[in-house]
């Protein structure tokens, strides 16, 4: 199938990426613009993951103040340049984690930062739940290990789905951006006040 400018006009207006890549997407496709899509998001995601490691020190502080002015949040974010820091998606990001850690109250930005005394806290817990209900024990650590995760996903600010949309966590929020601006981009820290709070 002949692909045409237009095609590659349309899927560029949809993505955001680069002409050669939307061409070399629509090829690989035959055109289908949906499979052409996601073509472009796996090969996006998987650029992704090799920018991780590259060293991101530009980038920009966010702040959401909720209405009522009694919750407040700041939230650094970097990336690889200060030209992408300026970017309308880059910008879109910070303001959006910032709401999110207003909306969501994580306690940690990942899980190698929990306490190891939190985790073996919420570890009895978990284990005393599993014997009062009777789970028999060749199970309860499954059963431990299962509501760790669940644990993570609660309190740790990447482990979160996304308030805005629960079938991603701010992690992948954070890949999917990587892949569309094509630097690595870092949540560097967070500090969430309410008033009266500690």
């Amino acid at each position: 199938m002949a692909i045409t400018t237009e095609m590659v006009k349309e899927l560029r207006e949809k993505t955001g990426a680069g002409m050669m890549n939307c061409k070399k997407a629509l090829s690989e496709t035959e055109g289908d613009i949906e499979k052409a899509i996601d073509y472009l998001r796996q090969k996006g995601l998987s650029d992704a993951a090799k920018r991780t490691g590259r060293t991101a020190t530009e980038g920009a502080i966010g702040s959401y103040i909720h209405p009522g002015g009694k919750l407040g949040v700041l939230v650094e974010i970097n990336c690889e340049s200060d030209f992408v820091a300026r970017t309308e998606d880059f910008q879109t990001l910070v303001k959006d984690v910032a709401m999110h850690i207003a909306a969501a109250n994580p306690l940690y930005l990942r899980r190698e930062e929990v306490p190891e005394s939190a985790m073996a806290r919420e570890k009895k817990i978990y284990e005393a739940q599993a014997r009062e209900g009777g789970k028999p024990e060749r199970i309860i650590e499954r059963i431990v290990q299962g509501k760790l995760e669940k644990f993570f996903q609660e309190v740790c600010l990447l482990e979160q789905p996304f308030v805005k949309d629960p079938d991603m966590n701010i992690s992948q929020l954070v890949s999917s951006t990587i892949a569309k601006l094509g630097e690595n981009i870092v949540i560097r820290r967070f500090q969430r006040y309410q008033l009266g709070g500690q």
